[in-house]
């Protein structure tokens, strides 16, 4: 349907009047027209967020850039740009698909209408309701090359509305929103870190902050409309195994209009992407040390019943069929890894029988190969009554355990954190240790935080005091030797729902623990993707005994970096890529002696 007509008001005075009346400002509804009855494209941007003309009536002439069917109109630019590098020389167009004139890229056009600011406020597009549009001829169409990022994130208006081309080199830093709204997130300046990873939250992380937003764009592909049939600009116009895209992938020579709408500046694509770099698939990474010890998170495992039924279940899979293919994902991640002991987050809280996700997992793995002395550790009821639940898995030739397991449901373990499982190992003819599985509360369902849970708004988002409090209660817990067995050293590992730098995890360390992946020296390292932000949610820490036997750590970045696509929905059953949506860590250490 289109939209109905503005009418176009003309306002003309007699010689004579308009010789003795002295000039006085144009009615709300006009503009006084420059040279030749028209007014620029560049007048009508002007040079801040919105249109100095909003509200006014104007004729312009331009060419038409892109057609945008998908978002509901056309962009236009100026036939000649002025000299002012402040405004930009393109407008959008609203119009409805059968409008008439049709019109395409190339048109030079004649348009009647009134200004406006369309989409959110803050981050509107510029645009003119048109009441006429005439076709007056052809017009040359040539994108503006940008090679650098603007000096500031606002300064991408003055590009708004415009066809331009990223030179790039230009990063892919998240893949999250390509399946379901066509989308990648891009920097200019390589692979971009959640501040919070890097620095303190304050004015550090804030700096970062402001850095990331400078040097971010969305690319999008000209449709407003979820779960697109094909990617039409990628090759082939889908994702496949030999092109996943991953996170770190490079795009050069890149070309769209510069579009803002959903409270960002993003690229609308007008041609597909015809220079990319693909980000390898990392080969599995190797430890040194006698034993290696992985962390895992498992993306919400949920076998239903356990017998087949009971999909879609609370929060894991849908169907058994997903379910499957998950598992058989995780198995494959776990028998590449090749630990001698696993730490695992996110298993469904459903008991230890033969019927729970636990065990049915640990069957897996013996059944799938190439060893079969996998067991489990038996927390007894629970740990907890969270939907979700931590668990330890071991092979049974490689680690002895100690004692009984221990767990801790006091304080904020009681019904946010999620209920820390320790238990104690002997490898070999080492000296026992005790390896601890943590899954701190998340940085989700704010509109539950209350008091210092509230987000601050400093790059540690809500339930920050309720992390904290788990920190300090983990380290109390552990001083008091909770599995009784006087162990030689403890490790923490596991999903704590905080970056590196943020309060929980410097309070660890204040209380003596050790960051493994400092201790090994990795350089940045991550293990998650989230808004096109880098870093570590899970993290391994060891205190003083451990220490001195630490080996080698690592990341296997299967996951974080992996599309959406390639997960246990519609992914390949048999391998690794995005079982999960966090990457797995490894550990190596001498243990046996």
């Amino acid at each position: 349907m289109s939209r109905r007509p503005f009418p176009l008001v003309v306002l003309f005075a007699p010689l004579l009047l308009a010789a003795c009346t002295p000039p006085g400002p144009a009615p709300l509804d006009t503009v006084v027209a420059e040279e030749g009855g028209l007014v620029t494209v560049a007048r009508i941007q002007g040079s801040g967020e919105r249109s100095p003309l909003e509200g006014r009536q104007v004729v312009v002439e331009a060419v038409v850039v892109a057609p945008f069917g998908g978002l509901g109109g056309v962009f236009v630019q100026s036939l000649v740009p002025d000299d002012d590098p402040a405004t930009s020389e393109g407008l959008f167009l609203p119009r409805s698909r059968d409008a008439e004139p049709r019109l395409k890229a190339g048109d030079h056009v004649r348009i009647t209408g009134t200004v406006v600011e369309t989409g959110d406020d803050g981050a509107t597009l510029t645009a003119v309701e048109a009441s006429t549009v005439e076709r007056l001829g052809r017009a040359p169409v040539t994108p503006q090359r940008v090679s650098a990022a603007p000096a500031s994130a606002g300064d991408w208006e003055r590009y708004e509305g415009m066809l331009i081309t990223l030179e790039g080199p230009l990063t892919v830093t998240s893949n999250e929103d390509l399946a379901r709204y066509g989308e990648l997130r891009l920097s200019f300046d390589g692979r971009l870190f959640a501040p919070t990873e890097l620095a303190p939250p304050g004015t550090a992380a804030q700096a970062i902050a402001a850095e990331n937003t400078r040097l971010s764009l969305r690319l999008d592909d000209g449709r407003s409309a979820r779960d697109p049939d094909r990617l039409w600009f990628l090759p082939g116009e889908s994702l496949d195994p030999a092109r996943p895209l991953r996170v770190g992938s490079v795009l050069r020579d890149v070309t769209g209009v510069l579009d803002q709408r959903f409270g960002s500046h993003r690229l609308q694509l007008t041609a597909p992407l015809t220079h990319i770099e693909q980000a390898p698939r990392p080969p599995v990474p190797v430890v040194a040390g006698d034993r290696r010890i992985a962390g895992f998170n498992l993306l919400n495992l949920f076998n239903g019943d356990g017998r087949g039924g009971g999909f879609p279940t609370t929060r894991g899979a849908a169907t058994q069929a997903d379910f499957e293919r998950q598992q058989a994902k995780l198995v494959a991640t776990v028998q590449a890894l090749d630990p001698d002991l696993a730490a695992l987050m996110e298993l469904e809280n459903d008991g230890f029988g033969p019927e729970s996700s636990l065990a049915g997992f640990v069957d897996a793995l013996n059944d799938a190969g190439p060893h079969d002395d996998w067991r489990f550790v038996d927390a007894g009821q629970g740990p907890g009554n969270d939907a979700l639940r931590v668990g330890m898995i071991y092979r049974a030739s490689r680690m002895a355990p100690v004692g009984k397991p221990a767990v801790l449901a006091e304080g904020p373990f009681r019904d946010r954190s999620r209920v820390p499982l320790a238990q104690a190992f002997r490898a070999g003819r080492g000296p026992v240790f005790v390896v601890v599985a943590n899954h701190f509360k998340s940085k989700g369902g704010c509109a539950e935080a209350k008091g210092g849970d509230v987000d601050r708004r400093d790059g540690q988002a809500c339930f920050n005091a309720t992390r904290v409090e788990s920190a300090r209660l983990l380290t109390a817990w552990l001083a008091k030797d909770p599995t009784r067995t006087q162990p030689a050293g403890h490790l923490l590992v596991g999903d704590f729902n905080a970056y590196n730098q943020e309060d929980p995890m410097r309070l660890l360390r204040s209380q003596g623990w050790q960051d493994a992946f400092a201790q090994m020296k990795l350089e940045r390292p991550y293990s998650y993707v989230y808004q096109g932000l880098s870093g570590r949610l899970d993290h391994a820490l060891v205190d003083a005994g451990l220490a001195a036997r630490l080996r080698g750590a690592a990341e296997w970045h299967a996951n974080a970096d992996e599309a959406p696509s390639f997960d246990n929905r519609k992914g390949t059953a048999g391998d690794p890529w995005r079982a999960s949506d966090h990457d797995p860590l490894l550990l190596g250490f001498d243990l046996a002696r």
